[in-house]
C-alpha cells in the first residue's frame, strides 16, 4: 500500500475573519480538499481609514481554491455576516445556504449588484439537515438580535464541529421559538469534537437581557411621550421594530419609515411575514408633517452616530423632510459600537440643543443585546461537552475572557485554541489537534466602487492631507534652454490661508526657484530629480518655518 493511501486525511478549521475583530466574520472548514464556508461579512472602517466605507477579508485562499469550494453557508442576515457577499461572489462560484429572510435580505443585495440571475440560493430552517460534500450540516435554531439564526452542526469524517453563530439563549423569545437546547444537548451526548464560540458579551457577567423585556421599557416610554416618538434602531432588528409597532399600536399611534436600508428591510420582512403591520398603520415620509405629533412615531437609521444615517442629519437639521422639534421624545435602541461613542455622543447632544428628550441605553432598558453573556457561554459549554474550544467573533480580549470561561467549566487550557485570521487548526481523527502554519488572510477595503485598490500607500496619503495639508509646486521650463519660463507658482490646500501667510508663501516660492537655479546650473535637467530636489528643500524649509509637514506635489512642465 502506498505511502499517500496511509496518510491521515485531516479537518481544517482556518478563520479567515471574525477572529481578534469586530465583523467581517468568515470562517473556512475543509477536509480532504474540499471547503465549506460559513458566513461572509464586512467590518465598519476604523477611524484611521480615511474614505474607506467599509472592510471585507482577503478571500485569496478560497480564490486559489474555488473549484473545490462547496458550498457557502449564512448564519443570518446581519452586515457582518452577509455584507462582503457580492464582493465574494465575484471571485468564487458557490451555492449559498441561507434561511428564509436571511436569503430575502441577501436577494435585495445581489440584485442591486446585478448578481442575482448568476448565483445558486438554497433555503433552509432549523431543523434542516443537508449534505454539502462529505460535510453533513444540522441547522439549530438560536435567538439574536435578528429572525431567523441558525447554529451549525457540522458532522465531518473525524467528528462534530458546532459552530453557534451569534447567539444567546433567550428563553421569552419575540414571535419565534425558544432556542433549540434539546439539539444542543443531544450533540453532547454524540461527542462534539470541537466547538466555535460567540465571544462578543464574553466580559459580560450574567445573563443578557431578554428582547421582551425592552417591549416592556418601550411601553413606558410610549406612555409617558406627549409630542412625536422617533426610535432609532439597527435597521436588521426586526424583533425590535415589531416591539415599536406594537407599542405604537397600543398607543394610537401611526408609524413612518425613514432610511433607506430600514425601509428596504421593512419591506422585505413585511412580504415574507416577519412583521406584522396593521392595514393603514404605515404611512408615507411625506405625511409626516401632516400627521398630530401625539399620534405619531417615526422609526429610523442612525444609532451608531453615522454622519450620513438620518438620526444624524435631523439632529443636524440637514434631513429634507423631518427635523426634530421642542419635545420630541428620541429613543436610541442600541448599544455604541466599539469605535463609535464619539459619534454617538455627538448626535445625542445636537438632539438636547434642539429641544428633544433623549432616552438612550446607558439609563434606560430600551436595548438588549444580540450576544450571549457569560453565564449563557458557559451553558453552552457544558451542553455541547466539545474535546476542543475555539472562540469566535470578538476581539482578543473577548477571546481570551471566554478560553478563561471555557476553563472554569472543565476545558482543560491546552484544548483551547485562540486563534488570529488565517491560522490553521487541524484535527485528525485520532482526536489530536494543533495549529498546522497560516495561510494568507487580512482585509480589503472597499472605497466607492473600488475594492482593494486602496492600500496603506493611499491611506498614509489620506492622513497627511488630512493633518498638514498639501502644496502643489508648478514650475514650467523650456525644453531647449532649460530655462524657467514662469513660476514657481505654489498653490496650498489645508495647510496655510493664503492670504494671511503671503509673506511665507513667497520665500516658498523663492525657496524653489533658487534649487532649480542650482540644478540647472549643475547640468541637471532631467524631471525626477529637479522634483526630488524640490520636494526635499521645500519640507525642510517648510518644517524649520512652522513645524509642518505638508504633502509637496511637484510639478514640472516642459515647453
Amino acid at each position: 500500500m502506498s505511502k499517500n493511501k496511509n496518510r491521515e486525511k485531516k479537518l481544517s478549521i482556518i478563520p479567515l475573519g471574525g477572529v481578534g475583530e469586530i465583523g467581517k466574520n468568515m470562517t473556512v472548514i475543509e477536509y480532504d480538499g474540499e471547503i465549506l464556508v460559513i458566513d461572509a461579512g464586512l467590518a465598519f472602517p476604523e477611524e484611521e481609514m480615511l474614505g474607506i466605507d467599509f472592510v471585507i477579508p482577503d478571500i485569496t485562499y478560497l480564490k486559489e481554491r474555488k473549484d473545490r469550494i462547496r458550498g457557502l453557508i449564512l448564519t443570518h442576515g446581519h452586515e457582518d455576516h452577509i455584507g462582503a457577499l457580492p464582493y465574494v461572489l465575484r471571485e468564487i462560484d458557490s451555492v449559498i445556504y441561507g434561511t428564509r429572510l436571511t436569503l430575502g435580505l441577501v436577494e435585495g443585495k445581489l440584485r442591486e449588484h446585478q448578481l442575482l440571475s448568476e448565483v445558486s440560493l438554497r433555503c433552509v430552517k432549523a431543523g434542516d439537515k443537508v449534505d454539502i460534500g462529505p460535510f453533513t450540516v444540522e441547522f439549530v435554531r438560536v435567538s439574536h438580535s435578528i429572525a431567523d439564526v441558525v447554529a451549525l452542526a457540522i458532522s465531518t469524517p473525524v467528528g462534530i464541529i458546532v459552530h453557534t453563530a451569534d447567539f444567546k439563549f433567550d428563553q421569552t423569545p419575540i414571535f419565534t421559538e425558544t432556542p433549540d437546547f434539546r439539539k444542543f444537548a443531544e450533540l453532547g451526548l454524540r461527542g462534539v469534537l470541537c466547538l466555535l464560540s460567540d465571544s462578543t458579551n464574553a466580559e459580560r457577567p450574567g445573563y443578557t437581557m431578554s428582547e421582551r423585556d425592552v417591549g416592556e421599557a418601550f411601553e413606558e416610554q410610549f406612555s409617558r411621550a406627549e409630542q412625536r416618538i422617533i426610535v432609532a434602531t439597527f435597521a436588521s432588528n426586526i424583533h425590535r421594530i415589531q416591539q415599536v409597532i406594537d407599542a405604537s399600536w397600543k398607543f394610537g399611534r401611526r408609524i413612518a419609515v425613514i432610511g433607506r436600508s430600514l425601509e428596504n428591510t421593512v419591506e422585505i420582512a413585511s412580504n415574507l411575514g416577519y412583521l406584522d403591520i396593521p392595514d393603514g398603520m404605515l404611512i408615507p415620509t411625506e405625511e409626516v408633517d401632516r400627521m398630530r405629533a401625539d399620534r405619531l412615531t417615526i422609526i429610523t437609521t442612525g444609532t451608531q452616530g453615522e454622519p450620513m444615517s438620518a438620526l444624524t442629519r435631523m439632529a443636524m437639521a440637514t434631513h429634507k423632510k423631518v427635523g426634530i422639534r421642542p419635545g420630541d421624545t428620541i429613543i436610541i435602541s442600541a448599544s455604541p459600537i466599539p469605535g463609535n461613542e464619539k459619534d454617538i455622543g455627538r448626535t445625542i447632544n445636537h438632539l438636547f440643543r434642539q429641544g428633544a428628550d433623549v432616552v438612550y441605553d446607558k439609563f434606560s432598558c430600551v436595548h438588549a443585546s444580540g450576544h450571549a453573556s457569560q453565564e449563557e457561554l458557559k451553558l453552552m459549554i457544558n451542553l455541547t461537552c466539545p474535546k476542543y474550544f475555539v472562540p469566535v467573533h470578538g476581539e482578543y480580549r473577548h477571546l481570551v475572557k471566554h478560553a478563561q470561561l471555557a476553563e472554569q467549566v472543565g476545558i482543560p487550557s491546552e484544548n483551547t485554541f485562540i486563534l488570529e485570521n488565517g491560522d490553521v487548526l487541524e484535527l485528525e481523527s485520532s482526536g489530536r489537534a494543533y495549529r498546522a502554519g497560516k495561510v494568507e488572510a487580512g482585509q480589503v477595503l472597499v472605497d466607492g466602487l473600488g475594492v482593494g485598490d486602496v492600500g496603506y500607500v493611499v491611506l498614509r496619503d489620506r492622513k497627511v492631507l488630512a493633518q498638514d495639508g498639501i502644496m502643489v509646486v508648478v514650475v514650467t521650463i523650456d525644453k531647449q534652454t532649460g530655462k524657467v519660463i514662469a513660476g514657481p507658482d505654489i498653490v496650498s490646500r489645508g495647510f496655510v490661508y493664503v492670504r494671511e501667510s503671503e509673506a511665507l508663501m513667497k520665500e516658498a516660492e523663492a525657496e524653489v526657484g533658487e534649487v532649480i537655479s542650482k540644478c540647472i546650473s549643475n547640468g541637471v535637467t532631467e524631471w525626477n530629480p529637479i522634483k526630488n530636489k524640490i520636494r526635499e528643500s521645500l519640507a525642510a524649509f517648510l518644517y524649520q518655518k512652522i513645524r509642518r509637514r505638508p504633502m509637496i506635489l511637484p510639478v514640472v512642465m516642459e515647453v
